[in-house]
């Protein structure tokens, strides 16, 4: 993330990465940061992460409609049922990503959701947990405290492709921390929704 600001056409700034597509646009403005406390949210995120590792969120952003079909609308109980022959129509599908491992990981990620919101009742429970204190201005970094933490307690947990990179993303668009930019008109939105949430 840059602190060059964007200027969108309705002539107000937004994080710079923002104007990196034409669809980035909407999801930032409406998704990107804003706190979240759904279980198959959380769930569908970390997911998503995990696929776009090695590609551009572009790429993932516009596959998510067929993948949310494919994966069930990534309701964890129904995708821990998964099979090998579900991975193997996946590996066919070219509407998404077709990594073995990738999809491997959902599945074995999915059985792991289970198991962890039977010990903490709530996917939102535990994730949000790890949330760090805010910092007074967003630093331009892609690992903290508080993904390595998180990483680290997945892959105890048999998590797969839960780096702590990829936690850090995780932790930035789930709203569990504001990484937009002070120059961002969505950031007060951001933090007044923060502000508003009931921590799970």
């Amino acid at each position: 993330m840059s602190e060059t600001p964007f200027l969108a056409p309705d002539g107000q700034t937004r994080c710079a990465w923002a104007g990196g597509a034409p669809e980035f646009l909407a999801y930032h403005d409406t998704e990107w940061g804003f706190p979240t406390g759904g279980d198959v949210r959380l769930f569908e995120k970390i997911c998503l992460e995990g696929f776009q590792s090695g590609l551009s969120w572009r790429t993932i952003l516009n596959k998510r409609p067929a993948f949310r079909e494919v994966f069930e609308g990534f309701d964890y109980h129904l995708v821990a049922e998964f099979d090998d022959g579900d991975v193997e129509r996946l590996l066919q599908d070219a509407r998404i990503i077709r990594h073995r491992g990738k999809i491997e990981a959902t599945i074995n990620n999915a059985r792991r959701a289970v198991e962890l919101v039977e010990e903490h009742g709530s996917l939102a429970a535990y994730v949000w947990g790890f949330e760090p204190e805010p910092l007074a201005v967003p630093e331009v970094v892609a690992t903290s405290a508080a993904s390595i933490a998180l990483s680290k307690d997945l892959k105890k947990r048999g998590w797969k492709f839960v780096g702590p990179t990829t936690m850090y993303a995780f932790m930035q668009s789930m709203g569990i921390i504001n990484d937009h930019s002070l120059d961002c008109v969505t950031r007060e939105r951001v933090e007044a929704e923060r502000a508003a949430f009931v921590r799970p």
